[in-house]
């Protein structure tokens, strides 16, 4: 078996912690620690966190959608996928590096979707661009962290405690979606998003669609 080779490193800014892009052969993996982040063949349930808002949303002329971290790509090309001609995709992204691994040694798994005309990469902290819209998006993606049990920064636990998921409500159009990603259930997240006043669904998705996998969880929540 091929051995992995660390191919780069990068900190993550404000609070620390370091980052690691991992390759082995083809197959790329994004590391924290010991923790793995994504990898370049697990993509199933981050396809799914698009394609689902995209059925929320589907009927909308000139969609605008705010996606958190860029990770692998996996949303943004699917939302790309599924999205018209006239929509509006910004992807804000925390940490610089990981928007460089993506135009250098992840060319193949991006596949060109960051020259999509469609596409504003903006970098930076999603919780930001989220507390600085009013009614500006069709749909919020968040596959940020762990989900709403943070692993690389505590600050990202304000974008799912009742002050954040606030926040999301006040930057969606009315009918607009939320989307948030986790690796596991939380019924504390589906009971905070209901008392914000939305609409809540939360599905599960395998990480490697329909050929199995770990099984993740999507929250759905429209305003």
């Amino acid at each position: 078996m091929l051995p992995w080779i660390q191919l780069d490193s990068a900190t993550i800014p404000g609070e620390g912690g370091e980052l690691r892009l991992k390759q082995r052969g083809s197959e790329f993996s994004i590391m924290l620690g010991s923790n793995e982040l994504m990898n370049s063949r697990l993509s199933g349930s981050e396809e799914a966190l698009a394609t689902l808002s995209y059925e929320r949303i589907k009927s909308r002329k000139h969609p605008k959608v705010l996606i958190g971290g860029l990770g692998m790509g996996f949303t943004l090309r699917a939302a790309l996928a599924v999205l018209p001609a006239d929509a509006e995709v910004v992807v804000a992204e925390l940490v610089p590096a990981v928007v460089a691994w993506a135009r250098g040694p992840m060319t193949d798994v991006f596949k060109g979707c960051l020259d999509d005309p469609r596409v504003l990469i903006q970098q930076g902290d999603v919780g930001e661009a989220i507390r600085s819209a009013r009614a500006s998006f069709d749909a919020i993606l968040l596959d940020v962290d762990n989900g709403p049990d943070g692993l690389t920064r505590k600050s990202n636990d304000r974008l799912y405690d009742f002050n954040g998921i606030r926040a999301s409500r006040d930057a969606l159009r009315p009918g607009g979606v939320l989307a948030v990603w986790s690796s596991a259930p939380d019924p504390r997240f589906t009971r905070r998003l209901r008392d914000s006043g939305f609409s809540v669904d939360a599905v599960n998705a395998r990480a490697n669609g329909k050929r199995g996998g770990a099984r993740h969880v999507i929250w759905l929540a429209v305003r």
